[in-house]
């Protein structure tokens, strides 16, 4: 069977319909599940950047590829989202909020979830994660996110401190230049 970016897209267009993250994850899966159909068809990573292959107001579907040893700063997403690897690995901690000390908010780790080749997760919109690429290789991953995750105002978590700031994607983005597919 061969991937179609369009068909793809009805697909999860229609999961939305149904509103069930369950059903997003199940498209995802699918389409995770023969990585080299969906490489040829988006296109083989060769460097760490963020491909945008559609994006709506209730809808942004990115391919992330994320450099060897890369590591994120905890962040939230304020929406839904179905992550499915095709390539690599990717490890996520689970952070929760707790009070204390003098800042309003601070953070502390609750869970991690490893995930490997055709392996997917649905993420809460209230989930804090930081993503680790533990290998020596890139890694590829389909992130589904139930609204405009690029433009929605969200949070990230200073890595020293672990206090809350404003997402700053130019520090994020830093070496995984933003690639528009459409």
């Amino acid at each position: 069977m061969s991937f179609d970016l369009d068909q793809f897209i009805g697909d999860l267009r229609a999961a939305l319909g149904e509103r069930s993250r369950q059903a997003l994850r199940e498209v995802v899966a699918r389409a995770v599940s023969e990585p080299a159909s969906l490489l040829r068809a988006i296109g083989a990573p060769d460097k760490a950047a963020v491909q945008v292959l559609h994006q709506s107001p209730d809808l942004t579907v990115l391919n992330v590829v994320w450099a060897p040893k890369q590591v994120t700063f905890p962040h939230d997403h304020r929406m839904s989202a179905v992550i499915g690897m095709y390539g690599g690995r990717e490890d996520n901690v689970f952070w929760r909020r707790v009070s204390g000390g003098t800042r309003k908010f601070q953070i502390e780790p609750a869970s991690g979830e490893a995930l490997g080749d055709g392996d997917t997760v649905i993420l809460g919109r209230d989930i804090i994660h930081s993503v680790v690429n533990p290998l020596e290789k890139l890694s590829g991953a389909i992130h589904v996110y139930d609204g405009p995750f690029l433009t929605t105002a969200r949070s990230m978590w200073n890595a020293e401190t672990l206090a809350e700031e404003p997402y700053d994607i130019a520090a994020v983005a830093k070496g995984m230049p933003l690639q528009m597919a459409r």
